[in-house]
């Protein structure tokens, strides 16, 4: 990404970000924050002649009535970074710092869980994405990579030609949150994949560092684009509506994935808690905690449960009349 920044604070806004980079820290988040807020103070500094940098975050922050609180205090928190580094950087009482907003950290947001037979539909949706004509199998690939190894949406997007050998079935996740980790994934996504990849041949170069995934500019797929296909792809399915923010996201495949897993286990009579460390280390998390957030209750998980819970106490109390 560009990291040359063009507002009034360009200079100190590149030495934070290489500064946090020096320390380790990959920053790529908060490199977005940096550069919305840096094209903000451009046009708010060209409004207001007498414009001061504390009041200029503030008037950012609010800047979109529409985001969720705790989208806007993820923004203020690399804000805060900045003014740190500002007051260690520069003479004492030169930088005044704004009154920040008491904002919530945590996000009280459900995932909506995608059910197979939801994802069934999605796939069957995929065929009408009929222009290009590469466009049904991207998509295709896409969903079908994100729900069966519950990469982010971000790493999906990122994989390079280089990062899939669907002849060993197993894919490899560079570091950019979590782990980097190799992903095994079962023979059917193989053979869905080198569909996949012969329909790509035709449509991009596949030398080992262009990406997996292709858009219209054969050389990546936007974000914003696929996003936006998605959105369009759960509409069709009646799962979200025409306006608003309810409904499942892209990210939603993820949480699929692990629910459908933990629902497998159940069905297998396995010990979840047991196996709850690999999947953890499967999905890139640092720790058991970040797994745990995925896990959602479901009917069929609840069924599966009960069932479970019920043939223990039976045979328990068989052992007891005995």
């Amino acid at each position: 990404m560009n990291t040359i920044f063009q507002g009034p604070v360009a200079g100190e806004l590149h030495a934070f970000l290489q500064f946090k980079r020096s320390l380790g820290y990959g920053y790529m988040r908060a490199e977005f924050t940096l550069h919305e807020f840096d094209r903000f103070l451009i046009e708010y500094a060209a409004k207001n002649r007498h414009w001061q940098l504390d009041r200029g975050a503030l008037a950012w922050l609010s800047s979109k009535p529409g985001r969720k609180p705790v989208s806007v205090s993820a923004d203020a928190a690399v804000l805060r970074q900045f003014y740190r580094y500002l007051h260690r950087s520069s003479r004492l009482n030169t930088v005044a710092e704004p009154i920040w907003p008491h904002l919530p950290t945590a996000s009280s947001f459900v995932p909506y869980y995608l059910s197979e037979k939801d994802i069934r539909n999605i796939l069957m949706l995929c065929a009408d994405l009929k222009r290009p004509p590469f466009r049904a199998a991207l998509y295709r690939a896409l969903i079908l990579v994100l729900y069966c190894t519950g990469i982010r949406f971000g790493e999906a997007l990122r994989l390079r030609m280089r990062d899939v050998d669907t002849r060993a079935a197993v894919l490899f996740v560079d570091t950019f949150k979590g782990r980097a980790r190799w992903i095994p994934f079962h023979r059917t996504l193989s053979r869905e994949l080198d569909r996949y990849l012969t329909a790509r041949e035709a449509y991009a170069a596949s030398d080992p560092n262009a990406r997996f995934f292709v858009g219209a500019n054969q050389r990546r797929l936007p974000t914003e684009t696929a996003s936006g296909t998605f959105r369009r792809l759960f509409k069709v399915a009646g799962l979200k509506p025409e306006k608003g923010r309810i409904g499942p996201r892209p990210y939603d495949l993820r949480h699929a994935f692990a629910v459908q897993r933990l629902s497998r286990r159940y069905e297998q009579g396995v010990d979840f808690h047991t196996r709850l460390p690999w999947l953890s280390a499967y999905m890139g998390h640092v720790d058991i905690i970040g797994t745990e957030t995925y896990l959602n209750t479901t009917p069929e998980l609840l069924e599966l449960a009960g069932n479970r819970l019920h043939r223990r106490y039976k045979t328990a109390s068989k052992d007891v009349s005995l």
